[in-house]
């Protein structure tokens, strides 16, 4: 690669780097594993960045590597899992009603296919167009629309079904916490 093309790649890396790892993080949960996402992604991208003709589409380019390492990932990983009824309480550092919902989101995003996850985040999180984001992901338009769909009608399955536990758990606490206050009386 030229020097110049060189000097242009790490001027984009420094410029872009943020809103790429934004994206990274929305596409794992795991903020180590974005980052390594992110980095995988450019090392690919810069063996390739003299290919890339128009620069201005840079971002979508490195977008689509990220989502096909991450389903390289996805495909190669050794089921470790063991499926549990009841799933566990995500952990949340900061107090902050904003900070608990984002939480929940990306714990809830874990239910969905690496193609679903992929649709939802670059069209709700990146705020692609359909076409922009069938063009991103190589699907048609109307497989964009339909996977989307599918796609939050999970996310609201799972809401409604995590509510609904943590209803039933709460309402199960109510008889002891009555008993436990006649017997402080």
């Amino acid at each position: 690669m030229a020097q110049g093309e060189v000097l242009e790649f790490e001027e984009y890396v420094r410029t872009r780097q943020d809103a790429l790892l934004r994206s990274a993080r929305r596409l794992v949960p795991d903020p180590i594993d974005a980052q390594d996402l992110l980095q995988t992604a450019l090392v690919r991208t810069y063996g390739r960045w003299e290919g890339i003709a128009d620069k201005r589409l840079a971002d979508a380019y490195l977008r689509r590597v990220m989502i096909n390492t991450r389903t390289e990932w996805w495909r190669a990983r050794k089921l470790e899992e063991v499926p549990t009824e009841q799933l566990p309480d995500a952990s949340v550092d900061d107090a902050t009603e904003q900070h608990a919902n984002r939480a929940l989101l990306m714990d809830i995003m874990k239910v969905l296919a690496p193609k679903q996850r992929s649709v939802v985040v670059l069209r709700h999180w990146e705020q692609m167009s359909t076409e922009e984001t069938a063009a991103a992901l190589g699907m048609s338009a109307g497989t964009v629309k339909s996977t989307l769909h599918r796609a939050l009608a999970r996310l609201r399955e799972e809401l409604e079904s995590r509510a609904s536990a943590e209803h039933d758990e709460l309402g199960a606490r109510a008889p002891e916490r009555e008993e436990r206050e006649r017997c402080a009386a």
